[in-house]
């Protein structure tokens, strides 16, 4: 138990839940804080423009004196890639990670200059932390990257335990298996509330093994006559290992490419994560001069992206390494929700490129997550009296929590929350209390939380219909239109082929003019004039509704 008698306890999510990444959870313990990852979104379709999305960290910011430490569990994007961000504003907080996870974080913290700045400390699953009188374990759990960990922090009401991402892997490709034992003496000593994974609550059964891909991935490119290309996600050390081991069994040299790829590797690698012969990696510019079949090469590009090297190999558009005739080409990872269409995409050109291509009709790939049976598993292990079910699009946590009745545990003591709900505990007692503010905070180049709601509807207005600039010069003093209006058309209408209806428009533009001068209007009644005068006729006509701007200059 605590060393220190804790009467308030919080626990609220500030991304992850209602949604696939930017995992952040907050347990406050009285005026002690402890916050557990802290990754990044990728933008959907409709946030036109914009890079990546982090939580809203506004309350963690009026509350900065009070946050002892920040845990990651492990090493994925969807929960460091906010760190850099995070710790902007944060930098005195202390970070918590295994060795693995905190060589990734210090490559982010580098490319961010903030590294000599942050207190990184390593931690494993034997270790135990004292902060402000909680104590606070870890227990090792398998997933697609080695080094990862849950989280169990300590109060006198029972622990709060925090899975990470899992699942139970009986042959893992590290030979380290989950903390059983571990888990089951946590749920001995009793557990007021279990946050758990809840990604594939809604897929019956037993995810696979690592290891059956590792088999799959050796048959693949024993049979391939030509060059293999594995796409896979640059964060997913045992499928990298697996893909070294299996070009090196068929005598193949591994070459690497994608930047992000490059970083982990040679990251994984250093830190003992990844091994191979030092003869087995070659660079990218040696590939042409070796025999197609004695090449593998590792990519990103795994999820369409457009900018990923795998897609630019496949539309003819990578400076070093092309799709030909021959090759065989395997997508080692399934699509996140969302990126189907550009993984079908991706696909097609592949296979118009030539190349063989594997995605899902062979086991290349198994999911990092537990199913149903490993999910009521840790609920069985663990016994807590309170459960939130994390990690995942709202669906997901409602099949979670409906894994967990099945389990036994009571219905009123399952929460399902969205980003910002508190669920408060006093004398072992849980109920839903206040919210704090969460959201999506939106970096579009290097601006951070500059781009909102209004910029992203202009944004959408501007895909739908164009937009009409409106140049007028004008006398104020003799009320007098001098020049124009011109109108100008981006994304509306080709002008060569709207002649009459730009004319028209003209003579609309310069009728209401000349009405407003007289009116004495000033220039933003004015403008609000032209917009709305221009508007109407050019719906009428078109059925469009373009972003006009009326651009008035004065002599």
């Amino acid at each position: 138990m605590s060393k220190k008698k804790t009467e308030n306890i919080s626990v609220f999510a500030l991304g992850g839940v209602g949604e696939i990444g930017k995992n952040m959870y907050v347990v406050e313990l009285d005026d002690d804080i402890f916050v557990i990852d802290a990754g990044l979104m990728f933008p959907g379709d409709e946030m036109l423009g914009i890079d990546i999305v982090i939580p809203d960290i506004t309350y963690l910011k009026e509350n900065k004196d009070r946050v002892r430490a920040i845990f990651i569990t492990h090493g994925h994007e969807d929960h460091i890639g906010g760190l850099s961000y995070v710790l902007r504003d944060l930098k005195h907080v202390p970070v918590y990670g295994t060795k693995l996870t905190l060589g990734l974080i210090e490559l982010k913290l580098k490319e961010a200059d903030l590294l000599k700045e942050v207190d990184l400390r390593m931690i494993d699953a034997k270790t135990k932390l004292t902060i402000a009188d909680h104590l606070v374990t870890f227990f090792r759990v398998n997933h697609s990257i080695p080094d990862c960990v849950g989280v169990c922090i300590q109060t006198s009401q029972g622990a709060i335990v925090h899975t990470g991402d899992f699942k139970f892997d009986y042959t893992p490709v590290d030979g380290k298996q989950s903390d059983f034992n571990k888990l089951a003496a946590i749920g001995q000593r009793g557990v007021l509330a279990l946050l758990s994974d809840s990604t594939n609550a809604e897929r019956p059964g037993q995810t696979g093994s690592e290891s059956i891909v590792g088999a799959e991935l050796n048959d693949v490119i024993y049979q391939a006559e030509g060059r293999v290309i594995v796409a896979s996600f640059a964060s997913n050390v045992h499928r990298l290992q697996q893909v070294f081991a299996a070009a090196e069994a068929n005598d193949r040299k591994v070459a690497v490419v994608g930047r992000s790829m490059v970083n982990i590797v040679e990251v994984a690698q250093k830190l003992n994560y990844l091994r191979f012969k030092a003869k087995t990696l070659v660079e990218l510019s040696q590939v042409n001069r070796l025999p197609d079949n004695k090449v593998v090469i590792l990519t990103t590009g795994s999820q369409g992206e457009p900018m990923a090297a795998l897609t630019r190999m496949a539309r003819n558009a990578h400076k070093q390494v092309n799709i030909r005739l021959n090759d065989t080409v395997v997508i080692a990872a399934t699509p996140i929700p969302g990126n189907e269409k550009s993984v079908s995409k991706t696909i097609d050109l592949l296979f118009r490129s030539g190349a063989n291509v594997i995605y899902n009709q062979r086991k290349v790939h198994v999911s990092g997550h537990g199913s149903a049976e490993e999910l009521k598993l840790m609920l069985n292990l663990v016994k807590p009296k309170y459960f939130l079910p994390i990690h995942g699009e709202y669906r997901m946590q409602m099949a979670h929590s409906k894994l967990a009745e099945q389990v036994g545990v009571k219905p009123n003591n399952i929460f399902i929350v969205e980003k910002g709900d508190v669920v408060e505990f006093t004398g072992r007692k849980a109920r839903m209390s206040r919210k704090v503010p969460a959201g999506n905070v939106l970096i579009d180049g290097i601006g951070v939380g500059d781009v909102g709601n209004i910029v992203l509807r202009d944004r959408r207005l501007l895909s739908q219909d164009g937009v009409v600039l409106c140049v007028v010069t004008l006398n104020r003093k003799q009320k007098k239109l001098i020049s124009g209006p011109e109108l100008i058309s981006r994304g509306f209408v080709y002008m060569r082929e709207s002649e009459e209806m730009i004319s028209e428009a003209n003579r609309i533009v310069t009728k209401q003019i000349e009405k407003s001068l007289q009116a004495g209007s000033d220039w933003t009644e004015l403008k609000s004039n032209i917009r709305e005068r221009l508007s109407v006729f050019l719906f009428e006509q078109t059925k469009r509704r373009p972003m006009i701007l009326p651009i008035i200059m004065e002599i």
